[in-house]
């Protein structure tokens, strides 16, 4: 074991940079204490004690002022340079502190055509310009997944379920709308009930959230007694709804999704029916950039609740 003791300019510390760089700007240990609401003595001691850390004399001391040694000289450009690479670092986490800078991933789970996330999503990164975000599709399990691995750092996604390891907080509702073509007898209505769409054939996505659309449709005809004929199609949420033109069957969407006009298709809501979103997030993320669009999520979810009970 090696028990010699460290080297003198270990201990060196950020004061000694700083009144070292203020004599030798201001030739002067008067002046530079001056400039930092110091003493002269004060500034002379710390040079001194710098001086005997690092066994050289880094200034000529004359009745009218002080002026470097060759050692001070060559000490002054690297003081700088290490004062700079402090201060850069300084910023640097000072403005992954205020989410300035950084990524954040998100998964969703709802369309970014309206609502909720989509005005979550815009008034963030107005207030974080430098903020990158990666947005990823996917299911529920899948995105916990990945939160549980840190692979995201939020996911915002149907239903009320505690997801393990996770944490949850609910945030907004969306209606549910039928999309029929717009040859559809029940388009003259201007809204529709469960039992008035029982016997239609379906069409969902395997993309999300195709089988919560579906786990949706069972879930509400099997209380009519119905069974719906439910057939996936392997295509986009987009491509789904031009399906739906084509006649291959009817489908469901959240409210997010009608804003997206499609030629040939009548989208119609169902009364009491809605689909609750919540955001996901593993307590263990430390994130600041996700942090503050949680208490930024959290801030609009609270104002809408009061916007809607006034």
């Amino acid at each position: 074991m090696n028990n010699e003791p460290a080297p003198v300019h270990d201990a060196i510390e950020l004061r000694h940079l700083r009144y070292f760089i203020a004599a030798a700007e201001h030739g002067s240990f008067r002046k530079a204490g001056t400039s930092l609401g110091l003493s002269q003595s004060a500034i002379s001691r710390c040079i001194a004690d710098l001086e005997d850390r690092i066994g050289a004399s880094l200034f000529h001391r004359h009745t009218w002022g002080v002026s470097q040694t060759y050692a001070g000289r060559r000490f002054l450009h690297r003081a700088r340079k290490a004062i700079r690479m402090i201060g850069d670092g300084v910023h640097d986490v000072a403005s992954a502190g205020r989410s300035e800078e950084g990524r954040l991933r998100i998964g969703i789970y709802s369309s970014l055509a309206s609502g909720f996330l989509s005005e979550l999503l815009r008034t963030y990164g107005r207030r974080y310009e430098n903020i990158r975000i990666v947005m990823v599709d996917g299911n529920p399990a899948e995105h916990v997944a990945a939160i549980r691995q840190l692979k995201l750092d939020v996911a915002f996604i149907t239903g009320t379920r505690e997801w393990e390891d996770c944490e949850r907080t609910p945030l907004w509702s969306e209606r549910v709308f039928a999309v029929l073509p717009e040859s559809h007898a029940l388009t003259g209505r201007e809204e529709l009930r469960c039992s008035d769409i029982a016997g239609e054939s379906f069409i969902v996505t395997e993309a999300a959230p195709g089988q919560e659309i579906a786990d949706h449709l069972v879930r509400r005809l099997a209380d009519l007694g119905r069974h719906p004929e439910i057939q996936v199609q392997y295509v986009s949420r987009d491509n789904l709804v031009p399906l739906v033109a084509l006649g291959r069957g009817l489908t469901l969407v959240s409210e997010a999704m009608t804003v997206a006009r499609f030629p040939g298709v009548a989208y119609r809501p169902i009364p009491g029916e809605v689909l609750p979103f919540s955001a996901v997030w593993s307590a263990r993320n430390d994130n600041p950039a996700f942090r503050r669009l949680l208490s930024l999520a959290k801030a609009m979810a609270l104002q809408n609740s009061r916007n809607s009970n006034n």
